[in-house]
C-alpha cells in the first residue's frame, strides 16, 4: 500500500484528502506544518508526499530543500499559487509536480500515480557494513546487539541513504531536528560522537562516519 504523507495547514483540506485518498487505498498522514513534515518523513516515510507552499512556520520550498537533502521521494506540490515564478522554484528545488488549488481531486490521484509508478521500479535498500556492524535500514537492526536512538537511526538512514556523497550540515539538522534546529553544529558532534563509539572499530579515526570540516558528513563504504 502506498504511503501518502499531506501537509497543508487547512484542517478541512487536510481531512478531506485523508478521506478520499483512504478510499482509494492508500495509506494517509497528514502534517499541518513544516517541521512536523520533516520529523514525519524521516520517521514514517512516506512513498509520496503531497506539499503546500504557505504553511505556518516555514515555506514549503524549505521543506522541499529538507527532503532533498536526503531522500528521493515524489513531491507533488498542491498550492493556491498559481504564478509561473512559484511553479518554476518548486520545481527547481525538486518537486516532481505542481497542482494548483482549487483542484480535482481526481486529477491529483491521477497525478499521485503517475509519480508514484517510479516507486514500483526503485531497487530495494540493502543491508550495509559499518566496520563489523552490518545495518539494516529497512528492518531497523545493527548486528553485534549494537542499540540506536531514534535520533541516531534518523542521523544515519540520511547518511547510508547517500553513500559516499557530502551531506551538508543545515540539510542534517532541519531533517532529523528540524529548521528550529539549522544553526545547532553541537548537536551534529554529539551525535556523531555517539553513533562512532557504537559503530567504528576505531571512534578516534574513523573510516566510514566522516566529518568534512565547516560543511557536513559522509558515509564512506
Amino acid at each position: 500500500m502506498t504511503r501518502v504523507l499531506v501537509v497543508d495547514d487547512e484542517p478541512q483540506l487536510l481531512r478531506a484528502l485523508r478521506i478520499n485518498l483512504r478510499a482509494r487505498d492508500y495509506e494517509v498522514d497528514v502534517a499541518a506544518d513544516g517541521t512536523t513534515a520533516l520529523r514525519r518523513a524521516g520517521s514514517w516515510r512516506p512513498d509520496l508526499v503531497v506539499l503546500d507552499l504557505g504553511l505556518p512556520d516555514l515555506e514549503g520550498i524549505e521543506v522541499i530543500h529538507g527532503l532533498r537533502g536526503w531522500t528521493e521521494v515524489p513531491i507533488i506540490v498542491l498550492s493556491g499559487r498559481a504564478g509561473s515564478r512559484d511553479k518554476v522554484e518548486a520545481l527547481e528545488a525538486g518537486a516532481d509536480d505542481y497542482v494548483t488549488k482549487p483542484f480535482d481531486i481526481e486529477e491529483l490521484v491521477a497525478r499521485i500515480r503517475a509519480v508514484s509508478r517510479r516507486i514500483s521500479s526503485a531497487e530495494p535498500v540493502t543491508p550495509v557494513q559499518v566496520g563489523e556492524h552490518t545495518i539494516d535500514l529497512a528492518a531497523k537492526t545493527v548486528t553485534g546487539g549494537v542499540h540506536l536512538t531514534p535520533t541516531e537511526w534518523r542521523l544515519l538512514d540520511v547518511l547510508l541513504r547517500n553513500p559516499g556523497k557530502l551531506v551538508a550540515q543545515q540539510q542534517l539538522l532541519t531533517t532529523v531536528w528540524g529548521p528550529a534546529y539549522k544553526s545547532e553544529s553541537h548537536y551534529l558532534r554529539q551525535y556523531m560522537a555517539q553513533l562512532r563509539r557504537k559503530l567504528e572499530s576505531d571512534p578516534s579515526h574513523p573510516r566510514h562516519l566522516l566529518t568534512e570540516p565547516g560543511m557536513g558528513y559522509r558515509y564512506q563504504p
